[in-house]
């Protein structure tokens, strides 16, 4: 079986974090084509971080030479750059949102289902260690029939310490923001495992000039499960606090901290997955899990990677809590 070669538009935050990983990943099953950025700062960081990665001088040489693209460049360029991967008849792995404009990406998504399918978004969660401890722990019955879902996240400041050099779009009201960049994971994982969403209400809070959300809250529902939705920045101490609680008639288990899987005892207090690992550690381990299932779509396999249909579903109802 030929290694797959995965090509790399954008060599931000997110292309040096998946780089890393396709660089040590199995190089029979997945292994880095290249990596083109339109910016000279970002190609010559590469040149610094990664010198035995090729360097594209344009997306055309990116796609002449890959099996698969990913694409993690700001969310305005990615249907432009996804058109182009599939004209040229290659597989896509993006980044979301899939676009902030709503009736783009549906058009999109609708030209996906008219091809072969060799598409998918990534959210992590779907490889996630964590949830899979979560999604076992429902199939025993902890849970039961559940009857609400919680979302909670929390930032000390936006963007967080570590996306710095992306503040330029991602504290802006036109591209960037918490909602997008991580609420988005969660509701995800609330379509992923309880259906599609539906909007109820929402509020937003932005602040002045054109600066991203400072808080949100909004009611859903996931499939028939309702959900309590809120968000904010300057709410907690920790530069990133997340919660994702299922709660039923058994029972309830959540998710905290991104890799965290937690089940409630019948005393209330909280008991860790015996395997539970913070994220820093969790996180490699669930982008190899990411780039198998990518070599497994570039292929015409079964894979877990969220499909667009869901990331579109998502993007929805977060521009409309965005919308105000």
């Amino acid at each position: 079986m030929t290694a797959i070669r995965l090509g790399f538009i954008g060599f931000g935050i997110m292309g040096e974090r998946l780089l890393r990983a396709a660089v040590a990943h199995d190089p029979g099953v997945l292994a880095p084509s290249g990596v083109w950025d339109p910016s000279p700062v970002a190609m010559a960081r590469l040149a610094d971080a990664f010198p035995a990665v090729r360097r594209f001088a344009d997306r055309a040489a990116v796609l002449a030479e890959s099996d698969c693209v990913y694409v993690a460049s700001p969310p305005a360029s990615h249907l432009d750059h996804a058109a182009a991967i599939l004209d040229a008849g290659k597989a896509a792995f993006l980044e979301k949102p899939l676009s902030v404009d709503d009736a783009a990406a549906g058009r999109y998504v609708g030209t996906l289902a008219a091809l072969s399918g060799r598409a998918a978004v990534n959210f992590p969660f779907a490889s996630s260690l964590a949830v899979a401890q979560i999604a076992e722990w429902i199939a025993d019955g902890a849970v039961g029939r559940p009857d609400r879902l919680t979302i909670e996240v929390g930032f000390r400041i936006w963007p967080r310490p570590w996306q710095a050099d992306a503040a330029g779009w991602l504290s802006r009201r036109a591209e960037g923001g918490f909602t997008r960049e991580v609420v988005s994971h969660f509701l995800f994982l609330a379509r992923r495992r309880l259906g599609p969403l539906t909007l109820l209400g929402h509020s937003v809070e932005y602040p002045g000039g054109d600066g991203s959300e400072m808080a949100i809250t909004a009611s859903l529902k996931a499939g028939a499960v309702p959900v309590r939705l809120g968000g904010g920045v300057g709410t907690t101490d920790k530069d990133d606090h997340n919660l994702w609680t299922l709660e039923g008639e058994a029972g309830a288990v959540r998710l905290r901290d991104w890799s965290i899987a937690e089940r409630r005892e019948a005393d209330g207090s909280w008991r860790e997955a015996a395997d539970a690992m913070p994220n820093e550690r969790a996180r490699p381990l669930v982008l190899a899990r990411q780039l198998d299932a990518v070599a497994a779509m570039t292929r015409g396999a079964a894979h877990p990677l969220a499909t667009p249909t869901e990331a579109l579903d998502v993007q929805r109802v977060v521009e409309r809590i965005l919308a105000g």
